[in-house]
């Protein structure tokens, strides 16, 4: 064959003479070889003939690199009186010309074999002919063959790749390297765990944690053995009986400059020693004022007065006009809590109308089928005269005989504002909760069976949070329990009457002193400061020396303390009012254009003061500064 031409490869030629044949129909066995070589014209190359128990053929895969061509090391054929011809080393060279068509896969095993096709022969240069005897020679690609990867075909069809050979013996597999992501795992989980071990240790240095910790270099470690732990008695230091008496000059001459500050408008007051008696100072204390919500020092003083500080309000349900029937009967409880049981609402120690509901179902055996209300304890308006439209439900609530939270939107907020038919609400919530049905008022039949009863907390507590936090519905609510303690009419009108009636006959001036409400809400409530002063002198004497001075005493528990708690909790801030915070306890007044403040101070020297102060035309924040720094001014002198 010419060297400029090449054959197709696999190779169609024959291996078998015309007058041979072979079991495998003398297709010659194909063998993998480098690419690019060159072959000598003479040399022959000699194979071993295919076994007959394992046929194999191979197919081309792929054209190995160029620096992947390897030295194939033939098997020698038997020995023959002719010495074999050896195949030299190709030397690499560039191919004549690119191959003609891309190598062919070879045909299943499964598949009989067609026998290769004669090419027709060519005049040029033939390869000699190999001696007797000997094997058929297979004549090397040329070079533009794309060298292959052997490919074993099975007899089951499947095709695997098979290993090339060099016929040298293949050295033991090294082990597989660790996977990179395992490794890299490691690598993150040594690094996360070195940052954990760097931070504890650098949070465990701060002086902070190590102190707190007590860790061995703390810099707060204590040098020696702790001292064995003292009992300490906590205590409150009463005013000394001993303490320098303030005089009337000095509280002047303390009071001179704060109590003439433009910012209070028209002041009227009264400063009282309440161990002598003596009023120490006076600024028309007589002259007739608005008294806004320092009327409520005047209703519970009354209700202290005429009722046993633990007196309780009552919430029954009877059996009602039918065994179906039940009817609440109001007593004038309005802290009855609509909330579950170990939930409190503003009001400390109410009772639970759940708790009534438990009661009623227990004694009817779930008979009850209609819920009525009794409200004929408290009768007339449900608002007082004055009131401002929208004073309910914003200020307070429409003045029912029995309420929910005090009539509170938020049980738990005595800042949200009131429902507009707090008795009606009592009503509709313990008939839904008992799964009956609510029809309205009614009057309770006379000694009819008790079905259920709670009560409020008692009177004192009662009278705390309606001076601490001004509660204007529950500071009403107290005046009607005055009226019905002592028999008059349980309206607006009678418990204002009732109030004076008792302050009147306990040895209080009270000519002349003009009462709309029990709660200071109505701008038509008319008291002079030195009432205020001497019923304040009263509840802080001393004890024993007036038989009136223990029934009032728990009044003073109520006052807000200056800085601490109820409406002077945010005051008492400025440099120049902070010298009374925590000293002075009073009880604040505002309406439109009214501000005052009434209370008890205890100054430097350990002597208990009282005062009544009332502004009149004075804007708002200004005016309640200002009356601070009268009040604190008191603290810080000694009077003398």
């Amino acid at each position: 064959m010419p060297s400029n031409e090449q054959p197709e490869w696999p190779s169609e030629d024959t291996d078998v003479s015309s007058g041979e044949s072979s079991a495998d129909g003398g297709a010659t066995a194909q063998l993998p070889v480098p690419g690019k070589v060159s072959l000598p014209e003479s040399p022959t190359l000699f194979v071993p003939a295919e076994r007959d128990a394992e046929k194999t053929q191979f197919i081309p895969a792929a054209k190995p690199d160029a620096e992947s061509t390897q030295v194939i090391d033939l098997r020698q054929v038997p020995e023959q009186e002719t010495e074999p011809h050896q195949v030299p080393r190709p030397q690499p060279q560039q191919s004549a010309e690119p191959a003609q068509s891309r190598p062919q896969p070879a045909q299943s095993a499964q598949q009989p074999q067609q026998p290769a096709q004669q090419q027709p022969a060519e005049p040029a240069q033939s390869l000699p002919q190999p001696a007797p005897n000997q094997e058929p020679s297979q004549p090397v690609p040329p070079a533009a063959v794309p060298p292959v990867q052997p490919m074993r075909i099975e007899p089951s069809g499947e095709i695997h790749p098979a290993e090339a050979t060099t016929g040298e013996e293949k050295p033991p597999a090294e082990p597989e390297p660790e996977p990179k992501r395992r490794r890299k795992g490691v690598l993150i989980s040594s690094i996360v765990a070195l940052v954990l071990v760097v931070a504890v240790g650098a949070a465990l240095a701060t002086p902070y944690v190590s102190n707190r910790l007590g860790l061995p270099w703390a810099p707060n470690l204590p040098k020696g053995d702790s001292p064995e732990p003292v009992p300490v008695a906590l205590s409150l230091k009463a005013p000394s009986a001993s303490a320098p008496e303030p005089t009337s000059s000095g509280v002047s001459s303390a009071l001179a400059g704060p109590a003439a500050n433009a910012a209070l408008g028209t002041l009227t007051g009264a400063v009282i020693d309440p161990a002598t008696g003596e009023l120490l100072w006076d600024r028309n204390s007589g002259q007739f004022r608005t008294p806004a919500s320092t009327t409520k020092l005047l209703t519970t003083s009354a209700a202290l007065l005429a009722m046993d500080p633990g007196t309780q309000l009552s919430t029954k349900v009877v059996q009602g006009s039918s065994p179906d029937t039940a009817v609440i009967v109001a007593g004038g409880d309005i802290t009855l809590s609509s909330l579950p049981a170990g939930q409190q609402s503003v009001y400390a120690g109410a009772a639970h109308l759940d708790d009534l509901v438990a009661q009623v179902k227990q004694a009817s055996g779930g008979t009850i089928k209609k819920v009525q209300i009794d409200t004929s304890i408290w009768t007339g308006a449900q608002t007082a005269p004055g009131w401002a439209p929208d004073d309910a439900p914003i200020y307070t609530a429409a003045m029912t005989p029995v309420m929910l939270d005090g009539g509170l939107t938020d049980p738990t907020n005595d800042h949200s504002v009131r429902v507009a038919q707090p008795a009606n609400t009592v009503l509709q919530t313990f008939a839904q909760r008992l799964g009956a049905t609510a029809s309205g008022q009614a009057t309770a039949p006379q000694d009819a069976k008790v079905l259920g009863e709670v009560k409020s907390a008692p009177l004192s507590e009662l009278i705390a949070h309606a001076l601490e936090a001004s509660d204007n519905t529950l500071a009403d609510a107290i005046g009607r329990m005055t009226a019905v303690a002592t028999g008059a009419d349980a309206s607006f009108a009678g418990a204002a009457q009732a109030t004076l009636s008792v302050l009147s006959q306990n040895g209080f001036d009270v000519s002349q002193v003009k009462l709309s409400d029990n709660s200071g809400l109505s701008p038509q409530n008319s008291v002079p400061a030195k009432l205020l002063a001497q019923v304040l002198a009263v509840a802080a004497g001393p004890d024993g020396k007036d038989p009136r001075t223990a029934k009032l005493r728990p009044m003073l528990a109520g006052l807000p303390v200056a800085g601490g708690s109820g409406t002077l909790a945010d005051r008492y801030e400025a440099p120049n009012s902070r010298s009374g915070k925590g000293w002075v306890r009073a009880k604040t007044g505002t309406l439109s254009g009214v501000h005052t403040l009434a209370g008890v101070v205890l100054d430097e020297d350990g002597r208990v003061l009282v005062f009544a102060l009332m502004s009149d035309g004075a804007d708002q924040d200004p005016a309640r500064a200002a009356l601070d720094v009268v009040a604190a001014s008191l603290r810080g002198c000694g009077c003398r």
